[in-house]
């Protein structure tokens, strides 16, 4: 057999994990052209919290990094992270909004689209799945890993060839709070490999210390990818080191081909970059470290920082470890959601309001009610009936497809923006955060980023530096 291939995530989920989302383009494009070389499998570069944060904080069009991200790859896969019929947001959005999106996302460059749901609901992926393969992208669907009572090995087998069913070109076991055990992963991968035909990836947080030795026993029992993120910016909280793994599979039949002197040279690029992000403080070294109660409370590390920060602004920072022993509890009380987004949000600001109030759900988030009411999906379990009138008393549950309740709104969008558009995908940027969007329109028509702009090529003139 061939080698494993591998994904690199040093420009999504690494920096997602470890400084918030903040790596700019600036930094990325002066070593584009090495990563282009190593011989990796896909880079992920786009999705999750990128497109916020870049508009929000960084104050750059996420669609120009895109496009100008695209311009350096010219051997190497382009890769993103996509939640369903919640695309980039944190709600529900209408197929017309989905459709265009994704669209855009391909002809702006991006080769391979990875689609979740933060409860696993298939109706909540088959739009992205049938949208992605119809503009000639590669449909990755992706299990959100979970473990309760209903999450078990055959749960996910039959999720897998039900999403292979909707058109998935390959499935990801997506492990986002690195608690999927290494001899769970072989007897999953295995199981897998003996239902499904396409090829398997693995996506996993080394936040509690064992995705090094899950992924060597999913590669032995026939994983096709792993994810991995470069040393200066991996391990902790983000994904295993390349650099490890790729020495820890030679002499293997798993052995990547891969330039591993050009990886030792992108390896010190990203030391220096490491430097500068900790005297800027955008890296605590705290997300370095291995927090094994993850493995009891299964909660990510962006789920942490988090709640630590909502417990400080309340002055309670005294209450986490008991709000860590509410996170289950609330868990199990609504149907045993993975804690992924928008999910992991909801459980952990109730648990947070659970317990600085003394009263268990005497508050409860509009979100929390909207899931009860089932506009996020279908839970794995039923929500019990003493929570469920708890949280929404004698209303009524839907149970179809969520974004069937919803009309097409991508031509009233763009009315409603139109002294803002210098693009289509404007009006996607304005549907996904409607006032970060005009905040960002705002500046980009000022003086200084016309001055900023100037200082790029030509074709990405709205691209400030």
């Amino acid at each position: 057999m061939t080698g494993v291939k591998i994904t690199e995530t040093i420009f999504r989920d690494a920096h997602q994990s470890l400084i918030a989302t903040r790596m700019k383009t600036e930094d990325m494009l002066p070593i584009a052209e090495k990563l282009d070389k190593v011989g990796f499998h896909s880079l992920e570069v786009w999705g999750g919290a990128t497109f916020d944060t870049s508009l929000r904080f960084l104050k750059e069009d996420p669609w120009d990094r895109l496009r100008l991200l695209r311009k350096a790859f010219k051997n190497t896969k382009l890769q993103m992270l996509l939640r369903g019929q919640n695309l980039l947001g944190y709600k529900h959005y209408p197929d017309d909004i989905v459709e265009k999106f994704i669209e855009k996302s391909i002809k702006n460059g991006i080769d391979i689209i990875r689609i979740f749901d933060a409860l696993n609901d298939p109706r909540n992926i088959k739009k992205s799945i049938e949208t992605t393969k119809k503009y000639g992208g590669h449909a990755q669907a992706a299990i959100s890993y979970t473990t309760s009572p209903v999450h078990n090995n055959e749960y996910y087998v039959n999720l897998s060839m039900e999403l292979e069913k909707l058109g998935a070109d390959s499935i990801c076991i997506k492990d986002m709070a690195g608690i999927l055990l290494p001899y769970v992963a072989e007897e999953l991968v295995k199981n897998l490999k003996k239902n499904i035909s396409v090829p398997i990836q693995i996506h996993s947080h080394f936040t509690s210390g064992i995705a090094n030795q899950t992924y060597m026993k999913a590669i032995e029992a026939g994983a096709d990818i792993i994810d991995t993120a470069i040393s200066p910016l991996g391990m902790g909280t983000s994904q295993p080191a390349t650099e490890s793994m790729i020495a820890s599979l030679q002499g293997s039949p798993f052995q990547p081909e891969m330039d591993m002197d050009l990886l030792l040279e992108i390896t010190d690029y990203f030391k220096n970059l490491k430097d500068k992000y900790l005297e800027e403080g955008l890296l605590n070294n705290k997300v370095l470290n291995v927090d094994t109660r993850t493995l009891k409370y299964q909660v990510p590390g962006g789920m942490l920082s988090n709640l630590v920060s909502q417990l400080k602004n309340q002055g309670a920072l005294d209450k986490f470890d008991e709000v860590l022993e509410e996170v289950p509890n609330v868990r199990e009380d609504l149907g045993y959601p993975p804690l992924v987004t928008p999910m992991s949000q909801m459980v952990g600001t109730q648990a947070v309001f659970n317990v600085i109030l003394g009263e268990r759900y005497k508050m409860i988030p509009k979100e929390a009610k909207n899931y009860v009411k089932g506009l996020y999906g279908k839970p794995a379990v039923p929500i019990k009936e003493k929570i469920r009138k708890k949280i929404i008393g004698d209303e009524k549950v839907f149970d179809g497809r969520p974004a069937d309740l919803m009309k097409p709104e991508f031509d009233k969008l763009r009315n409603e923006i139109k002294e803002y558009i210098e693009q289509d995908e404007d009006v996607l940027t304005y549907a996904l955060f409607p006032q970060v969007a005009i905040e960002f329109f705002k500046y980009r028509q000022s003086e200084k980023y016309k001055i900023d702009a100037d200082l790029l090529d030509e074709e990405h003139k709205v691209y400030p530096i």
